[in-house]
């Protein structure tokens, strides 16, 4: 049974793809977006459609989040599909890409199947896998990329780790790119980095942290440019986070080379003074950097050699945290905090607010090739709308995800979903 049409009035719509940021109404119907105007309201319409005045509310295409971790299959209590999803929703999350890295790791066609089958069974976001580059994520055999592909994996990783043979990346790269799929790859040198929990400085060195370079990223960021431009395939520059790899970067967008570039939220947000007296919500992976290179990741995300922000959502339970700094887990989950934390940076004159919302809809729809991201008649019917301006203080205790462990508990915040739609579907109505 298909959902009932709705017609969104008094909306200011906000569309990525023709770049409009105005008043505006739309109707979603069997799925897709049938109607979008530019006026306030439409005229005629049935009685059968369900009317939302939106009140000046943003209504713009539901979120697409690259980098979703959850613990299934192999450590569910962290976080299941189903709590992930439920999370997405109400963060206005409408489809996510879910890492390799669980146990068994996503690199045989069968666990690729398994997730999507969980994933319709769940009926709530999207739901992509991504499958793992290599076997087990060992970084030494080429995992069944052609068989994942024709399962429904929309990239390949190694999620956390990077592929340090560089003749196993060029096989990687050269077979995907044959296929016509990206290679996502988190750059940084394993020598450097090997044992570091913060970036090097006069922060780590005081308080006792074993530390790595920021150059680590940009030294393999430097291999990876070098390995695409031999083998023309596409990549991901998965979590940039230096401003000394954004210079990287630039060179290899000026000579054409086919490389998009994501950045977290965190490292938008946060810097390395954020982990304090060794707070280790704060502890991620790459670690936060210096207030510099959160200023040029920004300015770069502005300009566009950035071009997605992700989440990076990372559950881990707390005995997995509280412990001390070196010892704990990575990450911090961020699904239901990517908009409102997003929307930081519009609410602080640093970026148009049209900018920002490409870069979590319509630039990580197209780099995985989805036709979601855009308001057009035609389109799906995957949509958020949020108010611009509620004030928010995080509690991490009333989060959807499973694992309570957010970068952003306390932290003042303004925006608030109060509805998102999944193919013309209400998966998530605030009170």
């Amino acid at each position: 049974m298909s959902a009932r049409p709705i017609a969104f009035i008094n909306a200011r719509l906000v569309d990525p793809e023709s770049g409009y940021d105005g008043p505006g109404a739309l109707i979603a119907e069997n799925g897709r977006i049938a109607g979008v105007s530019r006026e306030v309201g439409f005229a005629g319409l049935s009685p059968d459609i369900r009317v939302i005045d939106c009140n000046g509310d943003m209504l713009a295409p539901g979120l697409v989040d690259l980098r979703v971790k959850t613990g299934e299959p192999g450590a569910e209590p962290k976080e299941t599909l189903k709590s992930a999803a439920r999370a997405a929703a109400k963060g206005g999350v409408t489809s996510i890409v879910v890492q390799p890295d669980t146990e068994p790791a996503v690199d045989d066609p069968s666990v690729v199947d398994f997730i999507l089958r969980r994933a319709r069974d769940i009926e709530l976001v999207h739901v992509y896998p991504a499958g793992a580059a290599t076997k087990g994520l060992a970084g030494q055999a080429m995992a069944e990329i052609g068989l994942m592909h024709d399962a429904g994996c929309v990239y390949v990783t190694d999620a956390d780790r990077p592929i340090v043979d560089s003749k196993v990346m060029r096989r990687v790269l050269a077979y995907a790119g044959a296929l016509g799929l990206p290679v996502a790859h988190r750059p940084a040198d394993p020598w450097l980095s090997a044992g570091a929990a913060a970036t090097e400085g006069e922060l780590a060195g005081r308080m006792g942290l074993p530390a790595a370079p920021a150059a680590a990223e940009k030294i393999m960021l430097e291999r990876d440019a070098a390995l695409v431009e031999l083998t023309g395939a596409r990549m991901i520059v998965d979590q940039i986070s230096a401003a000394c790899s954004l210079e990287t970067l630039a060179r290899a967008k000026g000579r054409g080379l086919p490389m998009l570039a994501t950045a977290s939220i965190n490292h938008l947000t946060f810097n390395e003074l954020d982990i304090g007296d060794y707070r280790t919500f704060w502890k991620l992976e790459p670690p936060l950097r210096a207030e510099e290179d959160r200023q040029a990741l920004i300015d770069a995300l502005v300009e566009g050699l950035v071009d997605i922000v992700v989440s990076a959502h990372a559950p881990a339970p707390a005995e997995d945290k509280r412990l001390p700094f070196e010892e704990a887990a990575t990450g911090s989950v961020g699904l239901e905090t990517l908009l409102p934390a997003l929307l930081g940076l519009w609410h602080e004159g640093r970026a148009p607010l049209v900018r920002l919302i490409r870069a979590v809809t319509l630039a990580p729809a197209e780099a995985i090739g989805l036709a979601a991201g855009r308001l057009t008649v035609g389109a799906p019917a995957d949509l958020v709308l949020c108010d611009l301006g509620a004030p928010r203080v995080i509690d991490a205790a009333q989060l959807t995800s499973k694992s309570k462990n957010s970068a952003f508990d306390g932290r003042r915040l303004q925006g608030e979903v109060r509805m998102t739609l999944v193919d013309g579907r209400v998966v998530h109505e605030a009170d």
